[in-house]
């Protein structure tokens, strides 16, 4: 029988000290939690919870390397009442036992008034997430309630790696300006680059340069490296700023990097590959 787990609530993460972190980690990777159960080591369904034993080991392996970590929600809620277990299981052992890794909800929430103040409730007083994904194209009202929090992010998406990105976020307005940008321009207005950071997808570097002009401060999540074929070098030379601002996302690359025994062993290894490029660039 599935029994709720409680949840260990964290300490809210401040700009200075993510970047302080970043500094002593010597690293701005976060290891993308999409936990597939399809696609875990066979040896792991013996377990109670497979999914968290699974991101458990993952995350005890990778944590030296890394400075943030990011489940996917969906992966957790196709699995129904159990999968939300899992998900609480895993906040809750992050923040007791890696209070100094950021914590990221990839859940791409984009209502608006007292839904989005739920979600809202959901994500930073149920579950103590250090930030949230959000779809902006409702305008302030989706974005607003989470910046009522203090020292919690919210991470707009702004410019993502998928193809269908050219359907709406790059579409250039009777402005010249392309509508990604006006994203970026007109959230700065919502809050500042202390509750604020923007989703930047690693397959559009050559759009970086221009990111940065617009949101100099802002920190930006970084997916598509790895698996989806983003270049680490490219994004560190033209993402980076004062206060590196980069929180670069690889997933597959590295939770998958293995499907035996040694999984947690060969992650570790990916994701020690990747911070050892980092350390390059701070």
């Amino acid at each position: 029988m599935c029994t709720i787990t409680s949840i260990t609530a964290a300490k809210p993460m401040t700009y200075h000290e993510l970047h302080q972190n970043i500094l002593s980690q010597k690293s701005y990777l976060c290891v993308g939690l999409d936990t597939d159960i399809s696609k875990i080591p066979i040896h792991l369904l013996s377990y109670e919870d497979p999914i968290f034993e699974f991101n458990k080991q993952i995350i005890d392996a990778t944590a030296p390397f890394c400075v943030a970590f990011k489940p996917n929600t969906a992966f957790y809620e196709a699995q129904g009442v159990q999968g939300w277990i899992s998900l609480q299981k895993t906040i809750s052992y992050l923040n007791v036992n890696y209070p100094n890794h950021f914590t990221i909800a990839d859940a791409k929430r984009g209502d608006i008034g007292n839904t989005s103040a739920m979600y809202a409730k959901a994500f930073f007083e149920k579950m103590s997430f250090d930030s949230i994904t959000i779809a902006p194209y409702m305008g302030k009202d989706s974005v607003a309630p989470f910046l009522e929090y203090p020292n919690r992010w919210a991470i707009i998406l702004a410019l993502t790696s998928n193809e269908g990105s050219k359907d709406f976020e790059e579409l250039t307005l009777k402005n010249n300006s392309k509508v990604y940008e006006n994203v970026l321009q007109t959230s700065q207005l919502w809050g500042d680059h202390s509750q604020i950071m923007y989703v930047t997808g690693a397959t559009k570097a050559d759009e970086f340069k221009n990111i940065r002009h617009i949101v100099p401060h802002h920190f930006l999540l970084v997916p598509g490296v790895g698996a989806q074929g983003g270049n680490l070098d490219v994004v560190s030379k033209y993402g980076l700023n004062e206060h590196v601002g980069l929180i670069i996302n690889s997933s597959r690359a590295i939770i998958y990097a293995s499907s035996g025994t040694d999984f947690a062993k060969e992650a570790a290894k990916e994701a020690q590959k990747i911070q050892s490029e980092m350390e390059l660039f701070l």
